[in-house]
C-alpha cells in the first residue's frame, strides 16, 4: 500500500458519491421536470444521453491525460468544473438549456473515472485492489440512492431547480480536497516496478490486443445501457404504475437503486478478492454469477402487479443490489491485464465504449421503447388515431421545440404508466445477454494476465541494467 492510500481513498470515494449524486439527481427529480414542460419520455431520456454522450468522448484524451500528467489535479479541476454546471442546471428556462448545462456536467464528471481509477491502482496493491474499489465505488449506489431519495424529497417540497442548487455545493468542497492528496509514483505498488515505461505502439491498440479486454468493453455496454435506464426511469415508474408522490417513489428508488448496491459492492469486492487468491479468474467469476442471478429476480420485480410496491422493491433491489457487484470484479481486473503505464487509456477506452453503446443509448432507448407501448396502448384504446411510428418520432421532436403538430402528446398521459412498465423489461432481457459476456471473459483472463507478468518481468530486468 503507497503513502497515504487511506486518506486518498476516502477523498476518491467522496469525489465519486458526488459524481453520481450530480449525474443522476435529474432521475430523482426527472418527473417533475418533465410535467412541467410537457416532455416525452423520450425527452426526459435525452437529458441521460446527451450527458453521457459528451462524457464519453471526452473521457477518451483525459485517459491518455491522466497516463501522463498530476492526476489529482486533473480531478479537482473536473469537480469544480461539473459542481458549477449543475448550479446552472437549475437556472435552465426551457429544455435547450437544460442540455447544455448537461453536457458542461458531462465534460467535468469525465475526469472522474479515468484519473480516480489509475491513483488506485497506484495505491493498492493487486490483492487488495478489487477491495479498494469496492469502496470507492460505494459512491456509486450512495450516491444514486441519495440524488434519487434527496431528489425526491426536495423536489416534492421546494420545486426541481432547488435540487440542482444544493447539489453543486458539496462538490466544490471536495475539489480543494482533491488538491491535498498525494500523487503516487506510477507502478510503485506493482511486483515489478516497471515505473513509467511503456510498449511501443498506439496505446489504444494495445489494449484492444488484450481479449479479456474486449469482453469487458461489450460487457461495460450491456450493463450501463441497464443502469442509466433503471437510473432514468425507476422513480417514474413508481410515480406512474404504483401510483405513488415524487417524495415516497424517490426513497423507494433510492432502495431498489441505488442503498441496495452497497451490499452487492462490499459483498462482491470482498468475494472476488478471496477467490482471486485461489485463482486468476476468480473475480469474473463472481461477476458473472451475480449477473445470472439479477436477471431472472428482476422479471420477476417488474411482474408484480399494481399497488405491490414491497414485492416490486425487494425483488428489484435484489436483483440491481447483486448487479452492482459487476464494479468491484471488472474494474479489478481490468488492472489485473493491463500494464500501469496504459490504465488511464484503458479505462478511458473502456468508458467510451460503456457510455456511448451503453449509456447513451439506455435512457432514450427506454424512453423511445416506452413511447411507442405508450402509444399501441392509446391506439389500441381508441383515445388516438392509428399512427406510423415514424410520424410519432416526429411528433416527439417536435414536443421539444414547443410544437404538438399531428395530435396532441397529452393523449397519451393515461396510458404512460403500461407503456413504461413493458419498456422496463429491456433490462433483464440484456443482463441475462450481459452474463455471457463476462463468461466468455473469465476464460480469456488467465492467458491475458500470464502475458502481461511476463512483460513486466521483462522490463523490470530492464530497468536494472540500464
Amino acid at each position: 500500500m503507497a503513502p497515504g492510500a487511506v486518506f486518498a481513498l476516502v477523498v476518491l470515494f467522496a469525489i465519486n458519491l458526488m459524481n453520481f449524486f450530480d449525474r443522476q439527481i435529474i432521475g430523482g427529480v426527472g418527473e417533475g421536470i418533465r410535467r412541467e414542460w410537457g416532455l416525452s419520455d423520450s425527452a426526459l431520456g435525452l437529458l441521460g444521453t446527451v450527458f453521457t454522450l459528451l462524457y464519453a468522448v471526452v473521457g477518451l484524451p483525459l485517459g491518455r491525460l491522466s497516463d501522463r500528467k498530476e492526476r489529482r489535479k486533473i480531478l479537482a479541476g473536473g469537480v469544480f468544473l461539473w459542481s458549477l454546471l449543475t448550479a446552472a442546471s437549475g437556472v435552465a428556462r426551457n429544455f435547450s438549456q437544460l442540455i447544455v448545462a448537461r453536457l458542461g456536467v458531462g465534460i467535468g464528471e469525465a475526469t472522474c473515472s479515468p484519473a480516480s481509477t489509475s491513483l488506485l491502482g497506484d495505491l493498492f496493491p493487486a490483492a487488495q485492489r478489487a477491495r479498494a474499489v469496492a469502496i470507492w465505488m460505494l459512491g456509486l449506489p450512495l450516491g444514486l440512492g441519495l440524488a434519487n431519495g434527496a431528489g425526491g424529497w426536495i423536489l416534492q417540497n421546494w420545486g426541481w431547480r432547488n435540487a440542482f442548487y444544493i447539489a453543486a455545493i458539496p462538490g466544490i468542497l471536495c475539489a480543494a480536497a482533491a488538491l491535498v492528496m498525494r500523487e503516487p509514483k506510477r507502478g510503485m505498488v506493482e511486483a515489478h516496478a516497471v515505473g513509467d515505461r511503456r510498449r511501443a505502439g498506439n496505446p489504444y491498440l494495445l489494449v484492444l490486443s488484450i481479449p479479456t479486454m474486449l469482453w469487458l468493453i461489450a460487457s461495460g455496454a450491456l450493463h450501463n445501457f441497464n443502469m442509466y435506464a433503471l437510473g432514468s426511469f425507476v422513480a417514474p415508474f413508481l410515480v406512474r404504475f404504483h401510483k405513488m408522490n415524487f417524495m415516497d417513489a424517490g426513497w423507494v428508488a433510492a432502495c431498489v437503486y441505488g442503498f441496495s448496491g452497497v451490499i452487492g459492492l462490499t459483498g462482491g469486492g470482498a468475494l472476488a478478492d478471496y477467490l482471486y487468491r485461489r485463482r486468476v479468474d476468480g473475480r469474473l467469476i463472481v461477476g458473472t454469477a451475480a449477473i445470472v442471478i439479477t436477471a431472472p429476480l428482476m422479471f420477476l420485480g417488474l411482474g408484480r402487479p399494481r399497488g405491490d410496491v414491497v414485492g416490486f422493491a425487494l425483488l428489484m433491489g435484489a436483483g440491481s443490489g447483486v448487479m452492482f457487484a459487476y464494479y468491484s470484479t471488472v474494474y479489478s481486473t481490468i488492472h489485473d491485464v493491463v500494464e500501469p503505464s496504459l490504465r488511464g487509456t484503458a479505462m478511458a477506452l473502456y468508458f467510451f465504449a460503456m457510455y456511448v453503446l451503453g449509456a447513451s443509448l439506455g435512457p432514450v432507448g427506454t424512453g423511445l421503447a416506452s413511447d411507442y407501448f405508450t402509444f399501441q396502448a392509446a391506439s389500441a384504446a381508441g383515445a388516438v388515431a392509428p399512427l406510423p411510428f415514424g410520424a410519432l418520432m416526429l411528433a416527439e421532436l417536435r414536443s421539444l421545440v414547443g410544437e404538438s403538430k399531428g395530435f396532441d402528446l397529452r393523449a397519451l398521459e393515461p396510458f404512460r404508466a403500461e407503456g413504461l412498465h413493458t419498456a422496463m423489461y429491456i433490462v433483464p432481457t440484456l443482463a441475462a445477454i450481459l452474463s455471457v459476456a463476462l463468461f466468455a471473459a473469465s476464460r480469456t483472463v488467465k492467458k491475458d494476465v500470464e502475458k502481461l507478468q511476463a512483460w513486466m518481468r521483462t522490463a523490470d530486468a530492464s530497468a536494472k541494467t540500464s
